[in-house]
Protein backbone atom coordinates (compact mmCIF):
# COMPACT_ATOMS: atom_id res chain seq x y z
CA UNK A 1 0.00 0.00 0.00
CA UNK A 2 1.43 3.36 -1.03
CA UNK A 3 -0.33 6.08 0.93
CA UNK A 4 0.99 9.03 -1.04
CA UNK A 5 0.21 8.67 -4.76
CA UNK A 6 -2.62 11.21 -4.51
CA UNK A 7 -3.47 14.80 -5.34
CA UNK A 8 -1.55 17.30 -3.20
CA UNK A 9 -2.42 17.52 0.49
CA UNK A 10 -5.94 16.12 0.85
CA UNK A 11 -7.60 16.34 4.25
CA UNK A 12 -8.97 12.77 4.38
CA UNK A 13 -7.46 9.44 3.36
CA UNK A 14 -9.67 6.48 2.45
CA UNK A 15 -7.15 3.64 2.75
CA UNK A 16 -9.13 0.95 0.87
CA UNK A 17 -11.93 1.45 -1.69
CA UNK A 18 -14.39 -0.54 0.45
CA UNK A 19 -13.72 1.46 3.62
CA UNK A 20 -16.65 3.37 5.11
CA UNK A 21 -14.31 5.56 7.16
CA UNK A 22 -11.42 7.85 6.26
CA UNK A 23 -8.47 9.08 8.30
CA UNK A 24 -8.03 12.78 9.06
CA UNK A 25 -4.63 13.84 7.73
CA UNK A 26 -4.83 17.05 9.72
CA UNK A 27 -7.10 18.35 12.52
CA UNK A 28 -10.60 18.97 11.15
CA UNK A 29 -13.00 21.62 12.44
CA UNK A 30 -16.74 21.30 13.02
CA UNK A 31 -18.70 22.44 9.97
CA UNK A 32 -15.71 22.16 7.63
CA UNK A 33 -16.34 20.72 4.15
CA UNK A 34 -13.66 18.25 3.07
CA UNK A 35 -13.40 16.09 -0.03
CA UNK A 36 -12.72 12.35 -0.03
CA UNK A 37 -12.59 10.83 -3.49
CA UNK A 38 -15.54 12.26 -5.39
CA UNK A 39 -17.61 13.03 -2.28
CA UNK A 40 -17.78 16.11 -0.07
CA UNK A 41 -18.08 15.47 3.67
CA UNK A 42 -19.33 17.98 6.24
CA UNK A 43 -17.41 17.42 9.47
CA UNK A 44 -19.91 17.27 12.35
CA UNK A 45 -17.47 17.88 15.21
CA UNK A 46 -13.80 18.70 15.72
CA UNK A 47 -11.73 15.66 14.69
CA UNK A 48 -8.08 15.22 15.77
CA UNK A 49 -5.43 14.28 13.25
CA UNK A 50 -5.19 10.53 12.67
CA UNK A 51 -8.76 9.85 13.75
CA UNK A 52 -11.62 8.36 11.73
CA UNK A 53 -14.49 10.16 9.99
CA UNK A 54 -17.60 8.33 8.79
CA UNK A 55 -17.93 8.53 4.99
CA UNK A 56 -21.58 7.46 5.00
CA UNK A 57 -24.43 6.97 7.43
CA UNK A 58 -24.09 3.95 9.72
CA UNK A 59 -26.87 2.43 11.78
CA UNK A 60 -26.37 0.90 15.19
CA UNK A 61 -24.63 -2.47 14.80
CA UNK A 62 -23.18 -1.75 11.35
CA UNK A 63 -19.61 -2.86 10.72
CA UNK A 64 -16.89 -0.23 10.56
CA UNK A 65 -14.57 -0.99 7.63
CA UNK A 66 -10.94 0.20 7.52
CA UNK A 67 -8.02 -1.34 5.59
CA UNK A 68 -10.77 -3.18 3.68
CA UNK A 69 -11.70 -5.25 6.78
CA UNK A 70 -14.03 -4.90 9.79
CA UNK A 71 -12.47 -3.15 12.78
CA UNK A 72 -15.60 -3.33 14.95
CA UNK A 73 -19.17 -2.04 14.89
CA UNK A 74 -20.91 1.19 15.80
CA UNK A 75 -22.94 1.16 19.01
CA UNK A 76 -25.25 3.98 17.90
CA UNK A 77 -26.46 5.63 14.70
CA UNK A 78 -23.63 7.69 13.16
CA UNK A 79 -24.24 10.10 10.28
CA UNK A 80 -21.73 10.84 7.54
CA UNK A 81 -19.10 13.25 8.86
CA UNK A 82 -19.25 11.87 12.41
CA UNK A 83 -16.06 11.37 14.40
CA UNK A 84 -15.68 7.64 15.09
CA UNK A 85 -13.68 6.67 18.16
CA UNK A 86 -13.78 4.35 21.17
CA UNK A 87 -17.01 5.97 22.41
CA UNK A 88 -19.10 4.85 19.46
CA UNK A 89 -17.08 1.92 18.02
CA UNK A 90 -16.65 -1.42 19.80
CA UNK A 91 -14.71 -4.57 19.02
CA UNK A 92 -16.19 -7.67 17.42
CA UNK A 93 -13.65 -9.94 19.12
CA UNK A 94 -14.70 -12.61 21.60
CA UNK A 95 -13.19 -15.95 22.64
CA UNK A 96 -11.39 -18.82 20.94
CA UNK A 97 -12.11 -19.45 17.26
CA UNK A 98 -11.81 -22.29 14.80
CA UNK A 99 -9.88 -21.60 11.61
CA UNK A 100 -9.58 -23.20 8.19
CA UNK A 101 -6.36 -23.19 6.20
CA UNK A 102 -7.03 -21.14 3.09
CA UNK A 103 -3.63 -20.30 1.63
CA UNK A 104 -3.15 -17.42 -0.75
CA UNK A 105 -0.12 -16.94 -3.00
CA UNK A 106 2.44 -14.45 -1.75
CA UNK A 107 3.99 -11.98 -4.20
CA UNK A 108 7.38 -12.88 -5.60
CA UNK A 109 10.29 -11.08 -3.96
CA UNK A 110 13.11 -9.39 -5.81
CA UNK A 111 16.38 -11.35 -6.13
CA UNK A 112 19.29 -10.54 -3.78
CA UNK A 113 21.13 -7.36 -4.73
CA UNK A 114 24.43 -8.16 -3.02
CA UNK A 115 24.38 -5.35 -0.43
CA UNK A 116 26.46 -5.87 2.70
CA UNK A 117 27.06 -4.47 6.18
CA UNK A 118 30.09 -4.41 8.44
CA UNK A 119 29.63 -6.89 11.29
CA UNK A 120 31.55 -9.01 13.77
CA UNK A 121 31.91 -12.65 12.72
CA UNK A 122 31.92 -14.93 15.79
CA UNK A 123 33.63 -18.30 16.16
CA UNK A 124 30.29 -20.11 15.88
CA UNK A 125 29.60 -18.43 12.53
CA UNK A 126 26.99 -15.96 13.79
CA UNK A 127 27.41 -12.24 13.10
CA UNK A 128 26.96 -9.42 15.60
CA UNK A 129 26.34 -5.76 14.86
CA UNK A 130 27.91 -4.70 18.19
CA UNK A 131 30.97 -5.91 20.13
CA UNK A 132 30.00 -5.21 23.72
CA UNK A 133 30.88 -6.82 27.03
CA UNK A 134 27.72 -7.77 28.90
CA UNK A 135 27.22 -8.46 32.60
CA UNK A 136 24.17 -10.67 33.16
CA UNK A 137 22.76 -11.73 36.55
CA UNK A 138 21.15 -15.14 36.95
CA UNK A 139 19.02 -13.66 39.73
CA UNK A 140 17.80 -10.20 40.71
CA UNK A 141 19.57 -10.42 44.09
CA UNK A 142 22.89 -9.46 42.47
CA UNK A 143 21.59 -6.51 40.42
CA UNK A 144 23.50 -4.07 42.60
CA UNK A 145 26.76 -5.92 42.01
CA UNK A 146 26.40 -6.02 38.22
CA UNK A 147 25.54 -2.31 38.12
CA UNK A 148 28.60 -1.46 40.23
CA UNK A 149 30.84 -3.58 38.00
CA UNK A 150 29.59 -1.87 34.84
CA UNK A 151 30.08 1.55 36.42
CA UNK A 152 33.67 0.77 37.38
CA UNK A 153 34.57 -0.74 34.01
CA UNK A 154 33.10 2.16 32.05
CA UNK A 155 35.01 4.63 34.20
CA UNK A 156 38.27 2.68 34.09
CA UNK A 157 38.30 2.19 30.33
CA UNK A 158 36.30 5.29 29.31
CA UNK A 159 33.95 3.10 27.30
CA UNK A 160 30.24 2.63 26.78
CA UNK A 161 30.73 -0.93 25.53
CA UNK A 162 30.40 -2.57 28.97
CA UNK A 163 26.72 -2.93 29.87
CA UNK A 164 24.90 -4.43 32.85
CA UNK A 165 21.41 -5.86 32.23
CA UNK A 166 19.35 -6.32 35.38
CA UNK A 167 16.08 -8.19 35.99
CA UNK A 168 13.98 -9.25 38.98
CA UNK A 169 13.76 -13.00 38.45
CA UNK A 170 15.82 -16.20 38.71
CA UNK A 171 14.45 -17.19 42.13
CA UNK A 172 11.04 -17.88 43.70
CA UNK A 173 9.83 -19.17 40.34
CA UNK A 174 8.43 -22.53 39.34
CA UNK A 175 7.67 -24.43 36.16
CA UNK A 176 7.26 -22.44 32.98
CA UNK A 177 8.14 -19.11 34.61
CA UNK A 178 11.50 -20.45 35.73
CA UNK A 179 12.12 -21.97 32.30
CA UNK A 180 11.22 -18.72 30.54
CA UNK A 181 13.74 -16.81 32.65
CA UNK A 182 16.48 -19.30 31.81
CA UNK A 183 15.66 -19.25 28.09
CA UNK A 184 15.76 -15.45 27.82
CA UNK A 185 19.07 -15.30 29.70
CA UNK A 186 20.47 -18.09 27.52
CA UNK A 187 19.56 -16.08 24.43
CA UNK A 188 21.51 -13.15 25.86
CA UNK A 189 24.58 -15.21 26.78
CA UNK A 190 24.74 -16.67 23.27
CA UNK A 191 23.87 -13.45 21.41
CA UNK A 192 26.38 -12.42 18.71
CA UNK A 193 26.14 -8.71 19.67
CA UNK A 194 28.09 -9.61 22.82
CA UNK A 195 31.81 -10.00 22.27
CA UNK A 196 32.13 -11.24 25.86
CA UNK A 197 29.79 -12.05 28.75
CA UNK A 198 30.19 -12.34 32.51
CA UNK A 199 27.31 -14.25 34.12
CA UNK A 200 26.93 -13.60 37.86
CA UNK A 201 24.83 -15.62 40.30
CA UNK A 202 24.32 -15.43 44.04
CA UNK A 203 24.44 -19.11 44.98
CA UNK A 204 21.16 -19.94 46.70
CA UNK A 205 18.71 -19.08 43.89
CA UNK A 206 16.58 -21.44 41.80
CA UNK A 207 18.59 -20.54 38.73
CA UNK A 208 21.82 -22.14 39.91
CA UNK A 209 24.90 -21.03 37.98
CA UNK A 210 26.26 -24.56 37.32
CA UNK A 211 22.91 -25.77 35.99
CA UNK A 212 22.42 -22.63 33.94
CA UNK A 213 25.89 -23.06 32.45
CA UNK A 214 24.84 -26.51 31.19
CA UNK A 215 21.54 -25.08 29.95
CA UNK A 216 23.44 -22.59 27.76
CA UNK A 217 25.04 -25.42 25.77
CA UNK A 218 28.04 -24.76 23.53
CA UNK A 219 29.68 -21.42 24.25
CA UNK A 220 33.05 -19.81 23.67
CA UNK A 221 34.79 -20.57 26.99
CA UNK A 222 37.26 -17.73 26.41
CA UNK A 223 34.46 -15.19 25.96
CA UNK A 224 31.87 -16.30 28.53
CA UNK A 225 32.65 -16.64 32.25
CA UNK A 226 30.42 -17.65 35.18
CA UNK A 227 30.72 -16.58 38.83
CA UNK A 228 28.81 -17.53 41.98
CA UNK A 229 29.55 -14.67 44.36
CA UNK A 230 28.70 -16.59 47.55
CA UNK A 231 31.61 -18.87 46.67
CA UNK A 232 34.09 -16.02 46.22
CA UNK A 233 36.40 -15.66 49.21
CA UNK A 234 36.96 -11.99 49.92
CA UNK A 235 35.76 -9.08 47.84
CA UNK A 236 33.58 -10.27 44.97
CA UNK A 237 33.84 -6.89 43.18
CA UNK A 238 37.62 -7.17 42.92
CA UNK A 239 37.39 -10.77 41.71
CA UNK A 240 34.75 -9.98 39.07
CA UNK A 241 36.66 -6.90 37.90
CA UNK A 242 39.68 -9.10 37.13
CA UNK A 243 37.48 -11.35 34.99
CA UNK A 244 35.89 -8.40 33.26
CA UNK A 245 39.26 -6.86 32.40
CA UNK A 246 40.25 -10.16 30.78
CA UNK A 247 36.97 -10.48 28.88
CA UNK A 248 36.92 -6.87 27.73
CA UNK A 249 40.52 -7.16 26.62
CA UNK A 250 39.66 -10.09 24.34
CA UNK A 251 37.04 -8.01 22.53
CA UNK A 252 39.56 -5.30 21.67
CA UNK A 253 41.16 -7.41 18.96
CA UNK A 254 37.82 -7.96 17.19
CA UNK A 255 37.28 -6.08 13.93
CA UNK A 256 34.32 -5.61 11.65
CA UNK A 257 34.27 -7.39 8.30
CA UNK A 258 31.98 -7.28 5.29
CA UNK A 259 28.94 -9.53 5.76
CA UNK A 260 25.96 -10.24 3.47
CA UNK A 261 22.51 -9.02 4.51
CA UNK A 262 21.52 -12.68 4.79
CA UNK A 263 23.28 -12.61 8.19
CA UNK A 264 20.80 -10.08 9.59
CA UNK A 265 17.86 -11.03 11.80
CA UNK A 266 15.46 -8.14 12.29
CA UNK A 267 12.76 -7.80 14.96
CA UNK A 268 9.49 -6.02 14.10
CA UNK A 269 7.73 -4.17 16.92
CA UNK A 270 5.41 -1.17 17.40
CA UNK A 271 4.35 0.80 20.44
CA UNK A 272 2.45 3.98 21.17
CA UNK A 273 0.68 3.43 17.85
CA UNK A 274 -1.58 6.07 16.33
CA UNK A 275 -3.93 6.47 13.38
CA UNK A 276 -0.98 6.79 11.00
CA UNK A 277 0.84 3.63 12.13
CA UNK A 278 -0.89 1.44 9.55
CA UNK A 279 -0.45 4.09 6.83
CA UNK A 280 3.22 5.08 7.13
CA UNK A 281 5.70 3.41 9.51
CA UNK A 282 4.27 -0.11 9.64
CA UNK A 283 3.95 -0.49 5.85
CA UNK A 284 7.51 0.86 5.58
CA UNK A 285 8.71 -1.85 7.97
CA UNK A 286 6.76 -4.38 5.92
CA UNK A 287 8.59 -3.33 2.76
CA UNK A 288 11.91 -3.60 4.59
CA UNK A 289 10.99 -6.99 6.07
CA UNK A 290 10.29 -8.30 2.57
CA UNK A 291 13.61 -6.85 1.43
CA UNK A 292 15.60 -8.60 4.17
CA UNK A 293 13.81 -11.86 3.42
CA UNK A 294 14.64 -11.45 -0.27
CA UNK A 295 18.32 -11.12 0.72
CA UNK A 296 18.20 -14.44 2.57
CA UNK A 297 17.85 -12.87 6.04
CA UNK A 298 15.38 -13.39 8.85
CA UNK A 299 12.51 -11.25 10.07
CA UNK A 300 10.44 -11.84 13.22
CA UNK A 301 6.98 -10.48 14.06
CA UNK A 302 5.64 -10.74 17.63
CA UNK A 303 2.99 -9.07 19.86
CA UNK A 304 0.54 -11.95 19.55
CA UNK A 305 -2.42 -10.09 21.15
CA UNK A 306 -1.99 -7.43 18.48
CA UNK A 307 -2.59 -10.05 15.80
CA UNK A 308 -6.16 -10.65 17.07
CA UNK A 309 -8.49 -9.50 14.32
CA UNK A 310 -5.86 -9.79 11.58
CA UNK A 311 -4.66 -13.32 12.29
CA UNK A 312 -6.43 -14.88 9.29
CA UNK A 313 -4.30 -12.74 6.97
CA UNK A 314 -1.17 -14.20 8.54
CA UNK A 315 -2.62 -17.72 8.49
CA UNK A 316 -3.32 -17.43 4.76
CA UNK A 317 0.38 -16.75 4.18
CA UNK A 318 1.59 -19.87 6.03
CA UNK A 319 3.83 -22.05 3.89
CA UNK A 320 1.99 -25.26 4.77
CA UNK A 321 -0.67 -26.77 7.01
CA UNK A 322 1.85 -27.57 9.74
CA UNK A 323 2.84 -23.89 10.09
CA UNK A 324 -0.84 -22.90 9.89
CA UNK A 325 -1.69 -25.21 12.82
CA UNK A 326 1.13 -23.69 14.85
CA UNK A 327 -0.19 -20.17 14.15
CA UNK A 328 -3.70 -21.27 15.23
CA UNK A 329 -2.20 -22.62 18.45
CA UNK A 330 -0.21 -19.40 18.90
CA UNK A 331 -3.36 -17.26 18.66
CA UNK A 332 -5.72 -19.43 20.70
CA UNK A 333 -3.14 -20.14 23.43
CA UNK A 334 -2.71 -16.42 23.99
CA UNK A 335 -6.47 -15.87 24.00
CA UNK A 336 -6.81 -18.69 26.54
CA UNK A 337 -4.18 -16.96 28.69
CA UNK A 338 -6.33 -13.80 28.73
CA UNK A 339 -9.53 -15.71 29.42
CA UNK A 340 -7.94 -17.76 32.23
CA UNK A 341 -7.36 -14.49 34.07
CA UNK A 342 -10.93 -13.33 33.47
CA UNK A 343 -9.87 -10.70 30.93
CA UNK A 344 -11.55 -10.05 27.56
CA UNK A 345 -9.41 -10.67 24.49
CA UNK A 346 -10.22 -7.33 22.85
CA UNK A 347 -9.25 -4.80 25.53
CA UNK A 348 -5.82 -3.99 24.12
CA UNK A 349 -5.70 -0.40 22.80
CA UNK A 350 -3.97 1.78 25.40
CA UNK A 351 -5.03 5.33 26.33
CA UNK A 352 -2.27 6.59 24.03
CA UNK A 353 -3.53 4.42 21.16
CA UNK A 354 -7.04 5.81 21.59
CA UNK A 355 -5.79 9.39 21.77
CA UNK A 356 -3.91 8.73 18.53
CA UNK A 357 -6.98 7.49 16.69
CA UNK A 358 -7.11 3.69 17.30
CA UNK A 359 -10.48 2.54 18.66
CA UNK A 360 -10.41 -1.28 18.69
CA UNK A 361 -7.93 -4.14 18.78
CA UNK A 362 -8.90 -5.16 15.23
CA UNK A 363 -7.96 -1.70 13.99
CA UNK A 364 -4.67 -1.89 15.86
CA UNK A 365 -3.99 -5.42 14.56
CA UNK A 366 -4.68 -4.58 10.92
CA UNK A 367 -2.11 -1.80 11.17
CA UNK A 368 0.31 -3.75 13.36
CA UNK A 369 0.58 -6.82 11.13
CA UNK A 370 1.56 -4.69 8.13
CA UNK A 371 5.07 -4.73 9.62
CA UNK A 372 5.32 -8.32 8.33
CA UNK A 373 5.07 -7.26 4.70
CA UNK A 374 3.88 -9.85 2.19
CA UNK A 375 6.36 -12.70 2.72
CA UNK A 376 5.26 -16.26 3.55
CA UNK A 377 5.08 -17.18 7.24
CA UNK A 378 7.64 -19.97 7.57
CA UNK A 379 7.82 -20.74 11.30
CA UNK A 380 6.45 -20.11 14.80
CA UNK A 381 8.97 -19.56 17.60
CA UNK A 382 8.20 -20.37 21.24
CA UNK A 383 8.95 -17.69 23.82
CA UNK A 384 12.65 -17.72 24.67
CA UNK A 385 13.64 -19.91 21.71
CA UNK A 386 15.98 -18.84 18.92
CA UNK A 387 15.00 -18.41 15.29
CA UNK A 388 16.32 -21.01 12.86
CA UNK A 389 14.21 -20.62 9.70
CA UNK A 390 15.22 -18.15 6.99
CA UNK A 391 12.40 -15.77 6.11
CA UNK A 392 9.49 -14.50 8.23
CA UNK A 393 8.67 -16.10 11.61
CA UNK A 394 6.08 -15.35 14.30
CA UNK A 395 7.23 -15.24 17.94
CA UNK A 396 5.15 -15.99 21.04
CA UNK A 397 5.30 -12.87 23.23
CA UNK A 398 2.88 -10.25 24.57
CA UNK A 399 2.42 -6.71 23.30
CA UNK A 400 4.27 -5.05 26.20
CA UNK A 401 7.05 -3.04 24.57
CA UNK A 402 10.03 -4.05 26.68
CA UNK A 403 8.95 -7.67 27.20
CA UNK A 404 8.32 -8.20 23.47
CA UNK A 405 11.48 -6.38 22.37
CA UNK A 406 13.54 -8.44 24.82
CA UNK A 407 11.99 -11.62 23.42
CA UNK A 408 12.85 -10.53 19.87
CA UNK A 409 16.46 -9.85 20.84
CA UNK A 410 16.75 -13.14 22.72
CA UNK A 411 15.37 -14.95 19.65
CA UNK A 412 18.45 -13.76 17.76
CA UNK A 413 17.54 -10.32 16.39
CA UNK A 414 20.59 -8.06 16.19
CA UNK A 415 18.34 -5.00 15.72
CA UNK A 416 14.73 -4.27 16.70
CA UNK A 417 12.78 -1.92 14.41
CA UNK A 418 10.19 -0.11 16.51
CA UNK A 419 7.50 2.04 14.93
CA UNK A 420 5.71 4.60 17.09
CA UNK A 421 3.16 7.36 16.70
CA UNK A 422 3.37 8.69 20.26
CA UNK A 423 7.09 8.25 20.91
CA UNK A 424 9.12 6.29 23.45
CA UNK A 425 12.75 6.56 24.62
CA UNK A 426 13.35 2.94 25.70
CA UNK A 427 15.64 0.31 24.21
CA UNK A 428 16.29 -3.34 24.86
CA UNK A 429 19.68 -5.08 24.90
CA UNK A 430 20.15 -4.71 21.13
CA UNK A 431 19.89 -1.48 19.09
CA UNK A 432 16.23 -0.48 19.16
CA UNK A 433 15.58 1.78 16.18
CA UNK A 434 12.55 4.12 16.51
CA UNK A 435 10.55 4.97 13.39
CA UNK A 436 7.98 7.76 13.77
CA UNK A 437 4.64 7.50 12.01
CA UNK A 438 4.35 11.27 11.69
CA UNK A 439 6.79 14.11 11.14
CA UNK A 440 5.55 16.18 14.09
CA UNK A 441 6.74 13.47 16.49
CA UNK A 442 10.14 13.32 14.78
CA UNK A 443 10.49 17.10 15.13
CA UNK A 444 9.32 17.19 18.74
CA UNK A 445 11.43 14.21 19.90
CA UNK A 446 14.67 14.21 17.88
CA UNK A 447 16.43 12.57 20.84
CA UNK A 448 14.16 9.54 20.53
CA UNK A 449 13.43 9.07 16.83
CA UNK A 450 15.92 7.49 14.40
CA UNK A 451 13.86 7.69 11.21
CA UNK A 452 10.73 9.58 10.15
CA UNK A 453 8.12 7.75 8.04
CA UNK A 454 5.87 10.82 8.03
CA UNK A 455 6.97 11.99 4.56
CA UNK A 456 4.78 9.19 3.12
CA UNK A 457 1.82 11.41 3.98
CA UNK A 458 3.39 14.45 2.32
CA UNK A 459 4.17 13.03 -1.11
CA UNK A 460 7.38 11.00 -0.83
CA UNK A 461 6.95 7.61 -2.50
CA UNK A 462 7.31 4.36 -0.60
CA UNK A 463 10.08 3.29 -2.98
CA UNK A 464 12.12 6.42 -2.26
CA UNK A 465 11.64 6.32 1.50
CA UNK A 466 12.36 2.57 1.65
CA UNK A 467 15.72 3.15 -0.02
CA UNK A 468 16.63 5.78 2.58
CA UNK A 469 15.40 3.54 5.37
CA UNK A 470 17.44 0.58 4.14
CA UNK A 471 20.55 2.77 4.04
CA UNK A 472 19.84 3.87 7.63
CA UNK A 473 19.43 0.29 8.91
CA UNK A 474 22.65 -0.78 7.21
CA UNK A 475 24.52 2.12 8.82
CA UNK A 476 23.19 1.07 12.24
CA UNK A 477 24.12 -2.56 11.57
CA UNK A 478 27.61 -1.31 10.67
CA UNK A 479 28.08 0.59 13.92
CA UNK A 480 26.11 3.84 13.88
CA UNK A 481 24.35 4.16 17.24
CA UNK A 482 20.59 4.37 17.63
CA UNK A 483 19.14 7.11 19.82
CA UNK A 484 18.49 4.68 22.68
CA UNK A 485 22.17 3.70 22.58
CA UNK A 486 23.30 7.31 22.50
CA UNK A 487 21.12 8.00 25.54
CA UNK A 488 22.26 4.88 27.39
CA UNK A 489 18.69 3.54 27.59
CA UNK A 490 19.29 -0.23 27.67
CA UNK A 491 16.94 -2.57 29.53
CA UNK A 492 15.37 -6.02 29.46
CA UNK A 493 12.18 -7.58 30.80
CA UNK A 494 11.04 -11.19 31.18
CA UNK A 495 7.47 -12.44 30.64
CA UNK A 496 6.00 -13.73 33.92
CA UNK A 497 2.76 -15.74 33.92
CA UNK A 498 2.85 -17.85 37.11
CA UNK A 499 3.07 -17.59 40.88
CA UNK A 500 5.89 -16.13 42.94
CA UNK A 501 6.99 -18.24 45.91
Amino acid sequence: MDAVNREAKPSLLQIHPTDNVAVALRPLNIGEKVRCGMADIIVLEDVPQGHKVALRKMSKGDLVIKYGAPIGHVVCDCPAGAWLNERNVQTNLSGLLSYEYRPVPCPSLNPPDGRTFMGYRRRNGLVGVRNETWIIPTVGCVNGIVRELAFRMRAEYDTDEVVAFTHDYGCSQLGNDHLQTKKILRGMVRHPNAGAVLVIGLGCENNQVAQFRQFCGDIDEERVKFVTVQDVKGNEIDYCMSLLRELYGRTQSDVRSECPLSELTIGLKCGGSDGFSGITANPLLGVFSDYIVSQGGKSILTEVPEMFGAETMLMARCTDCNVFNKVVELINDFKAYYLSHGQPVGENPSPGNKAGGISTLEEKALGCTQKSGTSPVRAVIAYGDTVSEQGLSLLYAPGNDLVASTALASAGCQIVLFSTGRGTPFGTFVPTMKISTNTLLAKNKPGWIDFDAGPLIDGVSMETLARSFTDCVIRIASGEQTKNEQNGYRDMAIFKTGVTL
